[in-house]
């Protein structure tokens, strides 16, 4: 695992806490719910992705 997509992930997740704590101080916290649930989704397609190329690895270890 390469620790650049840590650090990514983890930006994103800062990027998102920011915008949504601004959103939800200036009283539109729908907005700020939205902001999150989409950074919440781009980070797990990443993670999904990494599982499908772990899957994949393992099939060609083994054969499969």
């Amino acid at each position: 695992m390469e620790i650049d997509l840590i650090f990514k992930i983890a930006g994103l997740g800062m990027l998102v806490a920011i915008i949504h704590t601004l959103l939800d101080k200036s009283g539109k916290e729908e907005y700020g719910f939205i902001v999150t649930l989409v950074g919440l989704v781009i980070a797990f397609g990443v993670v999904i992705s990494l599982v499908s190329k772990l899957f994949e690895n393992i099939k060609v270890l083994f054969r499969l």
